[in-house]
């Protein structure tokens, strides 16, 4: 893992080499950030820096031993440890069940380097599972350090998730955090650091990798073939700096959404009942994410719209394609009253849908509400 593998952060990375290049690396990090942002993969790009045979000015080489062992994830000097349900760690402990964990860790880790903690958690079919880290993973922690490297280079030990981490565990890990072996490195990756323990949070150096700017956004899932520009231009907005939620808004192809919730707005503001049936029945007949994304699309528009009226085009992220659109709409067939209302509508609808409302009565619902909103005339 590089750290050119990561789009953008450019001060965040030449803030780590810098501490590298002058003997400034803290031998604990913690690196966090807000969901989707580069945290796993800039605390694996850095583990490959320090252990790269021809480390270049801005980047480890690729090409070494040590860099190609990183890239699999497979280096003999480094070692993982994140949560995992308690029945697990039992099955482990028993001499006649060894369970491979590890291999499902590394294809996640490959596979999905925004992923959350739900996306592990479904990785591995860990529903209603209680996962965690619990003492023995620490104890295999501090056995690790106690041995050499294999290699010769640092020995890195990096914790996943470490806020579910079990107390038993956080305070089996503080002596060895304070006062680890010489060329120790431990790199912890957050979303919630303040779920810490205070004395972890104490021994540790955080580093804070920001949310993905939109260019930097648009800009990789171009660069990766991941998507149309278009395509690009409207899904950076509405990820909102969340690499994980651009990947997933690509997959919904997004730029249908755009039309779908034009179209919607028509049948509402005309009433049309019909339709609006219709419609709830095809809103149940897509998936989860496809549902959760257009409502993403309107609550998107809608910002959008409140920028045109009040004149603040500047601060606007609609695709030139949808512009027009969005300017007719804010202003023709909106208020400022209506365009908080029914963002609270969508809103609304949003967190009951999280939470497994029927689609087709919700989405039937919600229109007629916001057919109400945009229906209502305004008094002078």
């Amino acid at each position: 893992m590089l750290f050119s593998s990561i789009p953008g952060l450019e001060e965040t990375k030449e803030r780590l080499i810098q501490a590298i290049n002058n003997n400034h690396l803290a031998h604990a990090l913690l690196f966090h950030g807000p969901e989707g942002a580069a945290n796993l993969k800039m605390a694996l790009a850095l583990a490959t820096y320090v252990n790269c045979e021809n480390p270049g000015e801005h980047d480890a080489c690729g090409a070494c031993s040590a860099c190609q062992k990183m890239a699999k994830l497979v280096h003999p000097d480094l070692s993982f440890t994140f949560p995992v349900p308690s029945s697990l760690v039992k099955e482990d402990d028993d001499k006649n069940r060894k369970v491979d964990i590890l291999s499902p860790w590394r294809d996640f880790v490959l596979t999905k380097p925004y992923g959350n903690l739900q996306d592990w958690v479904y990785h591995n079919g860990f529903e209603k599972k209680q996962l965690n880290i619990s003492k023995a993973a620490a104890k295999q922690i501090i056995q690790t350090v106690s041995l050499k490297s294999f290699e010769g280079g640092y020995k890195t030990i990096l914790v996943w998730m470490p806020e579910l981490m079990h107390t038993a565990a956080a305070n089996a890990l503080l002596k060895v955090l304070e006062e680890p072996p010489e060329k120790t490195l431990f790199l912890m990756v957050a979303h919630q650091p303040e779920q810490l323990l205070t004395t972890i949070l104490s021994r540790t150096q955080k580093v804070l990798v920001r949310a993905f700017s939109d260019e930097e956004v648009k800009e990789h899932l171009i660069e990766e073939s991941l998507c149309s520009r278009e395509a690009a231009l409207q899904v950076a907005p509405l990820a909102n700096g969340n690499m994980r939620e651009a990947y997933r808004l690509v997959d919904q192809v997004i730029d249908e959404n755009t039309a779908k919730f034009r179209d919607w707005m028509r049948i509402c503001f005309t009433l049309d009942i019909n339709n609006i049936m219709s419609l709830a029945e095809s809103f149940q007949g897509f998936d989860k994410e496809g549902q959760k994304a257009l409502f993403l699309t309107g609550l998107n528009i809608l910002r959008e719209s409140l920028l045109k009226r009040s004149q603040l085009e500047e601060l606007m992220r609609t695709a030139p394609s949808d512009r027009e659109f969005v300017e007719n709409f804010s202003l023709k067939a909106l208020t400022e009253d209506k365009i908080v209302n029914i963002y609270r509508l969508l809103n609304t609808a949003h967190y009951h849908l999280e939470r497994n409302a029927n689609a087709k009565i919700l989405f039937a619902d919600l229109s007629f509400d916001m057919a109400k909103v945009l229906r209502k005339k305004e008094t002078t």
